[in-house]
């Protein structure tokens, strides 16, 4: 895949090899049906676990969510069916040929919560609204910055909301792309700091891939320690004389009751 800023891939199925060449200008296999076919092979299912990926989102009815390298919509559709049509998903991905095809998706299942968006110009597409869960499979390893592009995407979440991290263990797999081109557990953690986030979950139902739940750091007791601060700020100090003077007359008023 090319390695241009921030951009994202719709790298969700790899077979073996990592190879699917030769490639278009972003770096996308030219033999387009074939890569879409390994995408969607359902041989995939059984390694990916897509519903229960979805199932550990934890997204409820009316969420927004996105997407990132949402290839031809094999997570953002079961995305779109766990927020329900209150909700919102929104899909990105580079190649307009996914994103055309994930057009066809929506309207052969009749989905209707999902919007494409297609990444152009190098500049790494985001979300055009604040979402609960942002969900990165088999793609961050394609980020040439991806510290940047996660301070970028943790800009775009809602209040508690969480960026999931999918993506390749570093070892020999029989799928996915050769050690050398992956990122590891701890690599991704490092990013995750360098962009002000950090592990909250780690989940390990999966038998070939990480899957990482990343949050802002929390600064501990900093809460606390704004709560004593405002305490003593206010201990200590007497009413003015008006205020005591109202203090004892209700005082007063009660004890006649």
């Amino acid at each position: 895949m090319k390695s241009h800023g921030h951009e994202h891939h719709h790298d969700h199925g790899h077979g073996a090899g990592h190879s699917h060449g030769p490639y278009d200008n972003n770096r996308n296999p030219l033999d387009f049906a074939r890569y879409l076919g390994k995408l969607e092979d359902p041989e995939r299912e059984a390694w990916q676990k897509p519903d229960r990926v979805v199932e550990a989102l934890g997204l409820r009815a009316g969420d927004v969510a996105c997407d990132v390298g949402a290839g031809p919509g094999y997570m953002a559709l079961r995305m779109a069916r766990a927020v329900g049509s209150t909700g919102a998903v929104y899909a990105i991905d580079v190649d307009p040929r996914m994103i055309e095809t994930l057009g066809q998706r929506i309207r052969e299942t009749g989905i209707e919560n999902v919007h494409p968006v297609l990444s152009a110009g190098g500049r790494g597409s985001l979300p055009p609204r604040r979402c609960r869960v942002i969900l990165v499979v088999n793609t961050f390893h394609h980020f040439p910055d991806g510290a940047a592009y996660l301070r970028k995407l943790a800009g775009r979440l809602a209040p508690g909301g969480r960026i999931v991290i999918v993506d390749f263990q570093r070892r020999a797999l029989p799928v996915g792309p050769p050690p050398g081109h992956k990122i590891s557990r701890a690599g991704v953690a490092a990013e995750a700091r360098r962009a002000g986030l950090e592990v909250a979950r780690e989940r390990r139902f999966l038998p070939y891939q990480y899957f990482l739940e990343l949050a802002p750091i929390r600064v501990p007791g900093q809460g606390r320690a704004a709560g004593r601060a405002r305490g003593k700020g206010s201990a200590g100090k007497k009413p003015p004389p008006r205020a005591r003077a109202r203090g004892a007359r209700r005082r007063a008023a009660r004890s006649t009751r």
